[in-house]
């Protein structure tokens, strides 16, 4: 089960990946699994939690991406994502902002591995849902072998259920997060040879992936695969996950359909407070190289980020595309 729902993830990315992002997403395909941006443990605890933490049902499968390195105050928030619904819990060792490193956690754990096992250990111990852990390769001056061989046989050892690896190292020192997201040069090979290592753990990988057909190509060495930016930035692309992953019959996406599902998502939103804006920012690169997209781009950044915007902005957008015969093709 886990296996398969891994084989296809979009990434947990900060200020993006949110709750409309993710509605947004899960309209695109059903089986993809979705990551919450990364929440501070602190936050969960001490925060407010429905807007932290809060989702609409139709997410799952989605999991909760928390940050922190305290043991026991990761178990009290992995408790609280589960109660929320939550169908895993994950740890980041990855993210290599300030703030993380100023926490003590992120990027700069992959420097203490007995202490991310620690972690690991106390949320297994306290939820029923997986534990899993997202890392990169190492970070400044480690050297990759040893150092992520030492982060995996750790949080395995402690009962995680799978390990996602970012296949760059992460320069804590010298490089802001953007850089650290490009400058690094991308190792696949390091997480393939953990995977060959490791035949009876899961294994996914990150980093760099633009396209489906990359990310089926790394699954003949690892066991997922998981889109960052270019889900982000080019969404269309999700539109062939189910049928490129999950043996869904492959068929013209419905595109027509998703704008009315999200016209009435964000009329709901705009209801409540909310603003078009929140929802719309997310969608600016659905139609990547169509006729149209460029106008579509155009209302939507514009038009639908002024106060008292409506819904049926997105209805008008939509209607610049020239979607055609193009429409499968595109996805």
């Amino acid at each position: 089960m886990l296996e398969n729902q891994y084989r296809l993830a979009i990434a947990p990315m900060m200020d993006w990946t949110d709750r409309h992002c993710r509605f947004f997403h899960r309209q695109l395909t059903t089986h993809a699994l979705l990551y919450t941006e990364m929440v501070v443990a602190d936050a969960v605890i001490h925060g407010a939690r429905e807007r932290l933490l809060g989702f609409d049902e139709v997410e799952h499968p989605v999991a909760l991406q928390l940050g922190g390195s305290d043991p026991a105050k990761l178990a009290e928030a992995a408790r609280v994502g589960e109660a929320f619904g939550y169908d895993e819990i994950n740890l980041n060792v990855g993210c290599p902002s300030d703030r993380v490193q100023s926490g003590t956690f992120g990027a700069c754990l992959m420097k203490v591995p007995d202490l991310v096992a620690t972690c690991v250990a106390a949320m297994k111990a306290a939820v029923t849902v997986p534990v899993t852990v997202k890392c990169r390769i190492g970070v400044d001056e480690q050297d990759p072998e040893p150092a992520l061989d030492a982060l995996a046989n750790g949080v395995f050892d402690a009962g995680a259920d799978a390990l996602w690896v970012h296949a760059r190292k992460a320069w804590l020192e010298g490089l802001s997060p953007k850089e650290n997201r490009d400058i690094p040069p991308l190792d696949y090979n390091r997480v393939y040879r953990l995977k060959a290592g490791k035949q009876n753990k899961f294994i996914g990988i990150n980093g760099g992936i633009q396209s489906l057909d990359e990310a089926r190509l790394h699954l003949d060495h690892v066991d997922g695969a998981m889109l960052g930016r270019a889900a982000y930035h080019t969404p269309g692309i999700l539109a062939g996950v189910d049928a490129a992953f999950y043996g869904a019959r492959s068929e013209a996406f419905d595109f027509a359909a998703l704008i009315d599902a999200m016209a009435d998502y964000a009329a709901h939103h705009i209801e409540q407070g909310g603003r078009l804006g929140h929802i719309t920012r997310h969608m600016v690169g659905l139609f990547h190289g169509l006729p149209g997209a460029r106008r579509y781009r155009q209302i939507l950044s514009t038009d639908a980020t002024r106060p008292g915007a409506g819904a049926d902005m997105l209805k008008t957008a939509f209607a610049a595309v020239e979607l055609g015969g193009a429409a499968a093709e595109a996805a």
